[in-house]
């Protein structure tokens, strides 16, 4: 007798018949069931990262009428623009905010009172410069709305941000210098100063850079395109700021890449450009906050339509090699953040069904009438004792290609 047909033979006192039960099937059950969906896992999604469950759960109790500040920190080219205007457009709200024709800001003040719950390009302005960086907003953010609205009680504020595929934010970022934009008014504000032409020179000379080709956009060496999100979500105050001189470079790279990496794990919550659906999901469940309109994902961008050879997309990650990591980090902990979140949604609806289940047969035992929004329909038990199925439980909201909301 081989192993897989060894059983086990267990005496049924009542039936006196032997019940035979394989011991693979049993143990393949039970090491199943402890090693590949253990408690609070993250199973289904492989990771090279050691996140702790902390790492993964990011609700907070987000408090719009207390003292609490979502902060946008939007990073160039990353779908921030379309964000920002879900946030002031899009949430369903007991006092939406103010939207008028014609206006590029929006009122968004708590329910009652005349203070901002939100401080983003669409509600605020740029009013710690255009496109602030981490450095910037943490620094200015306190200090802007202490001049803006006088409170007493200490403001709590959450970070958000988007990121995106360095390769296709580059290459955006590319084809909007090429057409006129420069940014040129952004502060960079680090350890209370700008940095001079010397730190940071321009890679053009007149009022923009019209027409620039990729190869001349990739050949600046001062680009601020390079590995932007890094630099965009590190603390600078860490390297000297924007001084080149205060370390070596492979010091100084470590260093960002790491302080971006934590300032995004902590932050409240970043969504991916890439994957929209799951961005709304997250942002939900973290802020207890609902959208009235489904986000669409748009993959017909012009980074899209632009025609690399392999060399030309080698170059472009060595020169985002940092944002190359950093983007592997942010997808890895946000899709375990969506497949977390997920099971345990999953798993408070199923708990609460059950928990329904077993009052309706202590009513039912102690000969108590049903209340009728439970009797079913005449087919089975019928209301909520029917087979729970997948459809029974929340979902992100899917292909929302016919549920496009443009402004």
């Amino acid at each position: 007798m081989n192993v897989s047909e060894k059983l086990y033979y267990i005496m049924d006192e009542r039936s006196s018949k032997l019940i035979l039960v394989p011991i693979l099937a049993v143990l393949f059950v039970m090491i199943g069931y402890q090693y590949i969906c253990p408690a609070g896992s993250n199973s289904g999604v492989p990771s090279k990262f050691n996140f702790t469950e902390r790492d993964l759960d990011r609700h907070v109790e987000f408090n719009i009428k207390g003292d609490d500040v979502i902060v946008f920190l939007h990073i160039q080219k990353t779908g921030g623009t379309t964000f920002g205007r879900h946030l002031v457009r899009n949430i369903r709200l007991e006092q939406p905010c103010d939207c008028k024709p014609g206006q590029k800001k929006c009122t968004c003040h708590r329910p009652g009172k005349e203070e901002s719950w939100l401080f983003s390009r669409f509600s605020t302005g740029w009013s710690c410069g255009l496109h602030a960086d981490w450095t910037e907003l943490t620094n200015c953010v306190p200090v802007v709305m202490d001049k803006k609205e006088a409170q007493r009680n200490k403001r709590n504020f959450y970070y958000i941000t988007m990121l995106r595929d360095p390769v296709s934010r580059y290459l955006s970022e590319w084809k909007h210098v090429q057409r006129g934009a420069t940014w040129k008014t952004a502060l960079h504000m680090c350890d209370g100063r700008s940095p001079t032409q010397d730190e940071l020179p321009t890679c053009y000379s007149g009022d923009d850079w019209s027409g620039v080709t990729l190869k001349e956009f990739m050949n600046c060496q001062s680009n601020l395109a390079n590995n932007r999100q890094v630099r965009m979500l590190a603390d600078l105050s860490l390297v000297g700021c924007y001084n080149m001189s205060s370390m070596n470079e492979s010091q100084r790279n470590h260093i960002l890449l790491s302080s971006a990496m934590s300032n995004l794990k902590n932050m409240a919550f970043y969504g991916l450009t890439e994957f929209q659906r799951k961005t709304q999901y997250l942002f939900e469940r973290t802020f207890s906050l609902r959208f009235i309109s489904a986000f669409t994902q748009i993959n017909s961008t012009r980074a899209a339509n632009v025609d690399l050879s392999e060399a030309v997309r080698r170059r472009i990650e060595e020169l985002n090699f940092l944002d190359v990591q950093l983007y592997e980090y942010a997808k890895d902990l946000f899709l375990q953040r969506f497949q977390y979140t997920r099971q345990r949604e999953h798993q408070e609806v199923r708990l609460k069904r059950r928990e329904e289940r077993r009052w309706l047969r202590e009513q039912r035992d102690q000969g108590r009438p049903w209340p009728s929004k439970h009797k079913g329909s005449g087919k089975g038990d019928g209301g909520i004792f029917e087979k729970e199925t997948e459809n029974d439980l929340p979902t992100t909201t899917e292909d929302y290609t016919s549920q496009v909301a443009r402004w």
